[in-house]
């Protein structure tokens, strides 16, 4: 690895490692149901990782950020799917039951939805768009392809948000199988995500690109 994938590796690992909204579905994930099933949810995150980064390398990227009405929509798209998500948590844990479901979903249904709701949360942030757009030049050698570079990057920033997250959703099952068999467990899990994930929403909709 030359240095400069190096230090992209180390800027990718600083960016991920902070708690957000793909971390925090991750880590209930993990509680909720195990590992296993919050692997769909992890490749959710990764594939928007590659969709973001591919828009920068288009130029969709910049035409967004100059684009105010556009960023807007999808600011405001963001921030509702978060508080959807939220909510749905929140009414999950005053109901007791399965989050926004029906008791015990098919594996196949659970694993698309969480696979479905971590990507629209990463692919619908107007953050992660500009993150990129302001991130990547740096690391792009104009004397060689910009597509191979570009490539390089998405897969080295989808690898290590993979496994930071795969250390939340370990994280979750780890608390899950150590304190689980407490009364209200998983409805407190419930209400901290909703509560969170609530919070992360308003955060979004009063954020203001300088």
């Amino acid at each position: 690895m030359d240095h400069s994938l190096a230090l992209f590796a180390a800027a990718a690992l600083a960016t991920v490692a902070s708690p957000g909204p793909t971390s925090l579905l991750a880590l209930n994930n993990g509680a909720r149901w195990g590992v296993r099933a919050a692997l769909p949810g992890i490749a959710g995150a990764a594939l928007s990782d590659l969709v973001l980064i591919a828009a920068v390398a288009l130029g969709l990227g910049a035409l967004l950020a100059a684009t105010p009405w556009a960023l807007e929509a999808l600011r405001w798209a963001g921030a509702g799917f978060l508080g959807w998500l939220g909510l749905q948590m929140m009414r999950s844990a005053a109901r007791q039951l399965p989050v926004a479901a029906d008791a015990g979903p098919s594996p196949n249904a659970l694993a698309s939805r969480v696979l479905l709701r971590s990507f629209s949360v990463a692919v619908s942030n107007p953050k992660g768009y500009l993150f990129f757009l302001a991130l990547l030049p740096a690391f792009i050698q104009p004397q060689r392809p910009a597509i191979g570079q570009y490539v390089n990057l998405a897969l080295t920033f989808a690898a290590i948000d993979a496994t930071v997250l795969l250390g939340y959703a370990t994280a979750g099952a780890l608390g899950s199988a150590r304190f689980g068999h407490r009364p209200g467990f998983t409805q407190r899990l419930d209400l901290f995500s909703g509560l969170a994930l609530l919070g992360m929403a308003v955060t979004l909709g009063l954020w203001q690109v300088a």
